[in-house]
């Protein structure tokens, strides 16, 4: 079933008009939240990064919209789902249909759409560049928008290049992320990620990987541009994302890697999730 508004409906009795904004301008934003054992992972950090991101794109935000409220709305839609272990959330929230480019109100509405989900880390990932297009830096490019042809295009270039995922470059052809989260790349006991300015998703579990490699002394982390032959040159490399934690690339291009600190890293963030910091 579907949150719609509050309103649990099964997904056929949902009707979303033609003047939809999302559907026409993209005008739209999303969270994509992992619920485990009936506990939604890090919540407090999508919560304020939604709040950022509708107070960024001038959405009015419901008196009703509070941590609280929200997370209760999430856990309802979970509780009617097949029973399972772990579950993903899109809370998906747009502005209220009318206008053209210039809306008619800044009032939104909202869906929740839960499904079972139990990602496996793979032991085998495959990656390359995506260069037919660039992911713009700038701060716009940090919000989860609805607007996601970059990212559309680059995962059909990888399923038809039977690769498991793409980087993607911005405008000045730094690494920005890969199609669906961010990414890290490890040389010697520098650990590097592109910083905010290149364009990347300001990613939850992008921050606590931070944090965890931040206090590590063995480690130093650095927020900064990258240069795709960095990659070619790095001992290690992973992504992460909310829903797979880290998950460790093994190959991109003709270069092999190592997988043993991301795969510790994922062991020390799935300690966070449980512990719920």
């Amino acid at each position: 079933m579907i949150n719609f508004n509050g309103e649990l409906l099964f997904k056929e009795n949902v009707q979303l008009s033609t003047d939809n904004r999302g559907f026409k301008y993209g005008d739209a934003i999303f969270e994509t939240i992992k619920i485990v054992n009936k506990k939604v992972v890090f919540w407090e950090d999508h919560y304020f990064r939604l709040m950022a991101s509708m107070r960024m794109l001038r959405m009015k935000i419901p008196m009703e919209f509070t941590l609280e409220f929200l997370e209760k709305e999430i856990l309802k839609t979970v509780k009617v789902q097949d029973e399972a272990f772990s579950f993903r959330a899109r809370l998906n929230v747009y502005r209220k249909e009318g206008g053209l480019y210039t809306p008619k109100t800044n009032k939104i509405d909202y869906i929740i759409e839960v499904s079972p989900s139990n990602y496996q880390t793979k032991e085998t990932y495959q990656i390359d560049v995506f260069k037919d297009f660039y992911n713009y830096s700038g701060l716009l490019s940090t919000v989860k928008t609805n607007n996601r042809m970059v990212n559309t295009l680059a995962s059909i270039f990888a399923e038809e290049n039977e690769l498991d995922n793409c980087i993607l470059l911005n405008e000045r052809k730094g690494v920005v992320e890969v199609t669906n989260g961010n990414i890290f790349v490890v040389k010697g006991n520098i650990v590097k990620t592109p910083a905010l300015t290149e364009g990347c998703i300001k990613g939850i579990a992008r921050s606590k990987v931070i944090e965890i490699i931040t206090n590590n002394k063995e480690f130093t982390l650095e927020e900064t541009v990258i240069s795709p032959f960095e990659i070619q040159k790095a001992d290690e490399v992973f992504i992460t994302n909310a829903i797979m934690g880290v998950q460790p690339i093994t190959n991109y291009k003709k270069k092999s890697f190592t997988t043993e600190f991301g795969k510790k890293l994922n062991n020390n963030l799935k300690v966070l999730q449980i512990a719920g910091n």
